[in-house]
């Protein structure tokens, strides 16, 4: 059996293969349960899934596992990531669970695990569930896995969304757009908008089971844009699968990425004096340019690693307030230490009530170095600087850069994918360049 089973968000691949077919599950349901701190005694799990239509079967033998531990388990039905991680913490559970592959496609899924804190399993944790799944002293269930007893918590988790608006109102962005991927959010974000106020067009709100993501969602804006600008929305808003990030669109139909927001919020958390520590944490993915606006704000940028769970690790190291993802993730501290779609986009319209500018105008004060990144598929993760075409022609691109850009060369933590990232100051120039690494990795390790 695989040993490694975590990644950079939980346990993730395709369903009924393998690290997601019926053993490892019910092993992983049961480990999971052995692995929480000593005194859980019968330990009450909440679980959680998005619309994906492998979810209800996978949280059924999760749940037998977990019972032959000794826990018991309770669904909360199709609900965001998010809300399961709130929901956890405010209601006593132990852990919680969440089945999903967040912006991947349908014929993917996952699960990822919080802690009774309604914080993502550490890596100490993680490696412990590993171990406990491989160890073959012990068997695993048998028998057919029956439903998960249903509980509805939803509006402990809707009054506390509307909190991060503080009764903030923007008079000039009533209407809205709003794509929620065809997935986890779908049921929530369109009514609890127009609960507000809002006038809301929607789309991305039809799951079938297999359209999540497709073609929307945080990951695919272009069809939100255009429906922005032929609504004349002051903004769009695009959730992923399972609702822990978001993508904006201006009034123009220009996307506002995750490093813009967290430029946007970062200014207004200092203005209000909020800003805890004066630092913002952002991944290696962030822009060079975010760095530098903070920088002329008097604010510090910490980097940390690809994954939401590092952006969390920092943010309880240095009790900060505001970190996240170019990709949507975004975390603010006080309110949960995951990142939450829908509590960023309440931040988001909160900041343009207080400031009474529009989301182009907030987001302008932040200019961004040209970019591009390249994804590799490939046949093995090796690490990458031992492959000399590829460290050769990485180094090349380092000296060319001198100092003017940077060069970030990762593997994905969820998918078998090398990404070629540059950042420099002409478009051409570093498209060339990365093209250049791109044709040496799959040379090299190519699949």
């Amino acid at each position: 059996m695989k040993t490694k089973l975590f990644g950079t968000d939980g346990v993730r691949g395709r369903a009924g293969a393998p690290p997601l077919d019926t053993r490892t599950i019910r092993r992983l349901g049961a480990a999971l349960v052995k692995a929480l701190p000593a005194g859980s005694a019968a330990p009450h799990l909440l679980v959680g899934r998005d619309t994906r239509e492998s979810g209800e079967w996978i949280e059924r033998e999760l749940a037998l596992g977990a019972r032959s531990a000794g826990a018991t388990m309770t669904s909360a039905g199709v609900i965001s990531t998010p809300a399961i991680a709130f929901l956890t913490s405010r209601h006593g559970f132990a852990a919680g669970l969440v089945i999903s592959a967040s912006h991947n496609p349908f014929e993917d899924n996952g699960i990822k695990v919080f802690s009774g804190a309604g914080e993502k399993f550490t890596e100490t944790l993680e490696a412990q569930v590993e171990a406990i799944v491989a160890d073959a002293s012990w068997a695993e269930p048998g028998g057919e896995a029956p439903e998960v007893p249903l509980v509805d918590l939803l509006d402990s988790y809707v009054r506390h969304v509307r909190e991060a608006l503080n009764g903030q109102f923007p008079t000039g962005a009533r209407r809205i757009a709003v794509d929620c991927a065809n997935g986890a959010t779908s049921g929530l974000a369109p009514r609890l908008l127009r609960e507000l106020g809002f006038d809301v067009t929607a789309m991305g709100c039809e799951p079938d089971g297999r359209n999540i993501n497709l073609a929307c969602g945080s990951t695919h804006p272009d069809a939100l844009a255009r429906l922005v600008t032929a609504r004349g929305c002051a903004l769009g808003v695009a959730f992923d699968g399972d609702g822990d990030r978001a993508i904006f669109v201006d009034s123009n139909g220009c996307v506002v990425d995750g490093d813009a927001v967290l430029y946007l919020c970062a200014r207004q958390l200092k203005e209000r004096g909020a800003l805890r520590g004066n630092a913002v944490v952002a991944t290696v993915m962030s822009n060079i340019g975010l760095e530098i606006a903070l920088r002329e704000l008097g604010i510090r940028m910490v980097r940390c690693p690809v994954g939401d769970k590092y952006v969390m690790e920092e943010l309880l190291r240095d009790n900060l307030a505001l970190g996240g993802e170019q990709s949507g993730h975004i975390i603010f501290a006080d309110s949960l230490y995951t990142g939450d779609g829908l509590v960023t986009a309440l931040n988001v319209l909160r900041v343009m009530a207080e400031t009474g500018h529009s989301l182009d105008a907030l987001a302008g004060g932040l200019t961004t170095y040209p970019q591009v990144l390249l994804n590799v598929r490939v046949r093995e993760k090796r690490d990458w600087t031992t492959l000399p075409a590829v460290a050769t022609a990485a180094a090349a691109v380092e000296q060319r850069l001198a100092g003017n850009g940077r060069l970030l060369v990762r593997y994905s933590g969820t998918e078998p994918l090398l990404r070629v990232m540059i950042e420099g100051q002409h478009q051409a120039e570093i498209q060339s360049w990365a093209e250049e690494i791109v044709h040496a990795v799959k040379a090299e390790i190519g699949a």
